[in-house]
């Protein structure tokens, strides 16, 4: 009575569970995998950005170069202007930001980091996996357990 039918909606209905999982990993899978692409270009980026400062940087000679105005009209020694010379840098720096390719050139560093330099955009330990994921879970599942004195209501 109703044995083959309910065999049969047994059987589809475990293939559709196993389906469903399956898509389900799939998809957890290419988020991962996605939000790690988005992390590596914004890291690229980040990378790409310090090195330019770190070669530009100039807040200081702005602040000596005041220094050394004043210091050359109180002691009217030419060799007092000759750190100078930086600030030229700067500014050229600031005109090639405001009227040149500059963020250009940054975005193009920031290309080759990923092609050329992506062991610097590795995560510690590798990429996480869906199955590390849920073994850390269930770690800390297990510690909330342990540790509670009474048993979650969830699991």
């Amino acid at each position: 009575m109703g044995g083959y039918i309910s065999k049969t909606v047994n059987e589809n209905m475990k293939s559709n569970q196993e389906l469903m999982v399956e898509i389900n990993r799939i998809t957890i899978e290419r988020q991962i995998q996605m939000q790690n692409q988005m992390r590596e270009r914004m890291v690229a980026l980040q990378i790409a950005r310090t090195r330019e400062l770190l070669n530009w940087f100039g807040t200081f000679y702005t602040v000596a170069a005041a220094g050394m105005l004043t210091g050359f009209q109180r002691s009217r020694k030419p060799g007092v202007l000759v750190p100078l010379l930086p600030l030229t840098f700067i500014l050229g720096y600031q005109i090639d930001m405001a009227y040149g390719n500059k963020l250009k050139r940054i975005k193009h560093e920031a290309e080759n980091i990923i092609k050329f330099e992506s062991e610097l955009l590795d995560l510690p330990m590798h990429l996480p996996t869906l199955s590390t994921i849920d073994m850390a879970r269930q770690v800390q599942h297990d510690k909330l357990i342990m540790h509670s004195a009474e048993p979650p209501l969830y699991y």
